[in-house]
C-alpha cells in the first residue's frame, strides 16, 4: 500500500507545493502519544507568548534625554526580565516627522508641548494618554576657556559675540524657546544675524564645546553633562515653561508595554534618574 510519497498538485517541474498523502494509523492512540502530543502543544504555545513578551518596545525622545533615558532603559530591562527597550534620539521635531511617515515606534517623549500638540491633532498618540514627566530649564552657555561670560541676553549684542549657536526654532524645541525669549525681550531681530543654526540641542552643545561658537542656548541638563567644556552664564527666563510629555503610539501593537514604560519612567526610581541629570519634576 502506498504511504508517503509525494503527489504533485501540478506537472512535474512546475514549481509548486506537493502535498504528502498518508493512510491513516492502524494503531489507536495510546496515553503516551496523548501526553507527548499535549506537551507539544504547550511547549509551542509557551514559545509563541515568550516571544510575544520579548518583542522589542521602540522609544523616540528628545536629545535632551539621552543620557537619562539610557539609564531609565536599563533600570527598566532589569525590572522587566525578556524586555528590551531601543532609543532614537533626535530633536522632537524631527522625531514627529518620523512618526508620521510610519516609524514603528511605540512611545514618544517630546521637549515640548507644542510637538506633542501636533502628534496629537494628527491622531499619532492615543488621545487623553500624555502626561508631562519632567522640566527643565533654558540657559546660555560660554566655551570654559572662552572670555568673560554674558551675564544678560543684551551681552549677547556687542560685535565681540559673532555666533550664537541656537536650535532650528521650526523643528527643536530648545529654538523655539529661545526665540520666544529673544522676542519678548525685543532682540530677536538683533541675535538673528548671528545665529548658526543646529539640528538638536545636543548639536548646540557640541558647537560650543568645540569653541566653534561664541556662546549657545541649550537646556540646563545638557550643560551640566560636559561642565568640563562648557559653562552657564545665565538662566534665560521662559514665558513657557519647559515641560515634557510622554505618551504612546496610536498605532504601536506594544499598546500593554508601552503604558508600563510610561509607567516606570512616573515612578520614583526612574525620577530619581532623571534628578541626577538635573531634571526637576513637572
Amino acid at each position: 500500500m502506498w504511504t508517503g510519497n509525494p503527489v504533485p498538485l501540478r506537472p512535474a517541474g512546475s514549481g509548486v507545493f506537493t502535498r504528502i498523502l498518508r493512510t491513516p494509523s492502524i494503531f489507536p492512540p495510546t496515553p503516551m502519544s496523548r501526553f507527548v502530543a499535549r506537551t507539544a502543544v504547550v511547549l509551542a504555545s509557551f514559545c509563541v507568548v515568550s516571544l510575544s513578551q520579548a518583542a522589542d518596545l521602540t522609544v523616540s525622545a528628545a536629545a535632551s534625554l539621552t543620557n537619562a533615558f539610557k539609564d531609565i532603559g536599563t533600570a527598566y530591562e532589569v525590572q522587566n526580565p525578556g524586555s528590551k527597550v531601543l532609543f532614537n534620539f533626535a530633536a522632537s521635531g524631527v522625531l514627529l516627522q518620523q512618526i508620521a511617515k510610519g516609524a514603528p515606534v511605540d512611545v514618544f517623549a517630546s521637549a515640548d508641548q507644542e510637538t506633542m500638540d501636533q502628534a496629537q491633532q494628527q491622531q499619532l498618540v492615543k488621545a487623553g494618554t500624555r502626561r508631562n514627566f519632567v522640566r527643565n530649564s533654558l540657559v546660555v552657555i560660554v566655551p570654559v576657556d572662552g572670555a568673560a561670560a554674558p551675564k544678560s541676553l543684551q551681552d549677547l549684542l556687542p560685535a565681540k559675540v559673532e555666533h550664537i549657536a541656537i536650535g532650528v526654532p521650526a523643528s527643536v524645541p530648545v529654538g523655539r524657546y529661545t526665540k520666544g525669549a529673544l522676542e519678548k525681550a525685543q532682540l530677536w531681530s538683533q541675535v538673528e544675524p548671528k545665529m548658526i543654526g543646529a539640528s538638536s540641542v545636543r548639536q548646540v552643545l557640541d558647537y560650543v564645546a568645540r569653541s566653534e561658537v561664541d556662546a549657545g542656548f541649550v537646556y540646563l541638563t545638557d550643560a551640566a553633562i560636559m561642565s568640563d567644556k562648557v559653562k552657564v552664564a545665565f538662566t534665560v527666563p521662559t514665558e513657557t515653561p519647559v515641560l515634557y510629555p510622554i505618551a504612546p503610539i496610536a498605532s504601536s501593537p506594544q499598546s500593554d508595554e508601552a503604558s508600563k514604560f510610561i509607567s516606570f519612567v512616573m515612578s520614583p526610581s526612574a525620577q530619581a534618574i532623571l534628578a541626577k541629570y538635573g531634571f526637576a519634576k513637572p
